[in-house]
């Protein structure tokens, strides 16, 4: 059997998850979290609206890949709280990428299928994620329950 780790691929990068499996990401949109979406100021009800037009955009991305949020750390600053609640904000960059990784199902042929997932999460910081630098609530991805193959 071939080390497929070694095997260049065309994908932005490759991030290692926990489990140890290796996911290419092979399609990545990074979006201001509050860019031009903001009216009033950032509550829970303005960043769980934010987090459905992220899912929408995700499944649009690849309609037959399934979708997973990494949720959010949301911090709380010691601010006024208005009328919809106290102020909470999210990482400053909102992503949405597409990942691709070997085959789930040891029944199909791995020379025709891969898994998929499409991944909703947020960084301090408008960079591609690296083996190395990746957040951990990423690596922590459940990629064996959460992906699903497909035929390339």
């Amino acid at each position: 059997m071939h080390d497929r780790s070694k095997v260049p691929t065309m994908s932005l990068t490759r991030v290692v998850l926990s489990s140890g499996r290796s996911i290419d990401l092979t399609e990545l949109r990074l979006t201001s979290t509050y860019g031009g979406l903001l009216e009033g100021y950032p509550c829970r009800p303005v960043n769980d609206l934010r987090i459905k037009a992220l899912q929408r955009t995700a499944e649009r991305m690849s309609p037959t890949t399934p979708v997973h949020l990494v949720p959010p750390h949301r911090e709380y600053p010691h601010q006024y709280a208005g009328s919809s609640g106290p102020v909470e904000l999210l990482p400053r960059v909102a992503c949405v990428g597409l990942f691709s990784s070997a085959v789930l199902d040891p029944a199909n042929d791995p020379a025709l299928h891969r898994s998929g997932l499409t991944v909703i999460w947020f960084q301090p910081t408008p960079h591609v994620p690296g083996s190395c630098d990746t957040e951990a609530a990423l690596r922590d991805v459940d990629w064996a329950t959460l992906a699903r193959d497909y035929e390339l």
